[in-house]
């Protein structure tokens, strides 16, 4: 029987808390993924490194996917066609098949991705008081946490399990969605939209899946 081969990943994270769960990732699937050290820096950075950098330019051609772990906040909503092109430049890196880029997208601060480690809930993440409010939700339920820490980060990622089907049930409650599956005109109409939802758990099915 012919060893599998492991997916190889580059993951760029927004700030310390996701490099902090992205590290547990690495851990927690190191048996049927290859995930390399976690990166802090979004769309420009990972386009500077891949055009650049030899050891990632050197590996794009064996490189399975490429992740971008942020935070979406009202008023971001022009950027989308600048971060579109880098996107498509960086699928383009591997001719057949492209490489595979997912937007692990979370309205406001991640820590709305961490509560639904806990629990199903949908609140409004707008403004500074909200995200605030979501803060004093998640350190209910593990207190402690700081972000960029990473012992509670770990703690809370144990519950992976439950995130991923508390995100999906999220996905699930947004009316007018074009569609629930991972495509550009999906991805566009959440990061241009208002409304509160995660899409980190379509990574973590993926990586799931591959222990199948």
């Amino acid at each position: 029987m012919a060893r599998k081969i492991k997916p190889l990943i580059y993951v760029f994270c927004e700030g310390e808390s996701e490099i902090e769960y992205t590290k547990y990732l690495k851990e927690k699937f190191e048996d049927v993924a290859v995930i390399q050290k976690p990166v802090k820096g979004l769309f420009d950075v990972a386009d500077k490194k891949f055009k650049k950098d030899a050891k990632y330019r050197n590996n794009a051609e064996v490189t399975d996917e490429i992740w971008f772990f942020f935070d979406v906040d009202d008023g971001q909503t022009g950027s989308w066609d600048r971060i579109q092109k880098i996107v498509s430049t960086l699928k383009k890196l591997r001719k057949k098949p492209n490489i595979r880029v997912r937007l692990l997208m979370t309205t406001g601060c991640v820590e709305f991705w961490f509560l639904l480690h806990y629990k199903k809930v949908v609140p409004s993440i707008q403004t500074v008081a909200e995200k605030e409010n979501v803060l004093r939700l998640l350190q209910n339920e593990c207190p402690g946490y700081v972000k960029g820490d990473s012992n509670t980060t770990r703690k809370i990622a144990d519950h992976f399990k439950q995130a991923s089907i508390n995100g999906d049930w999220v996905l699930g409650q947004i009316e007018g969605l074009p569609t629930l599956e991972d495509s550009d005109v999906r991805n566009r109409w959440l990061y241009q939209s208002s409304r509160t939802f995660t899409t980190v758990q379509e990574a973590i099915k993926f990586l799931e899946n591959l222990k199948n």
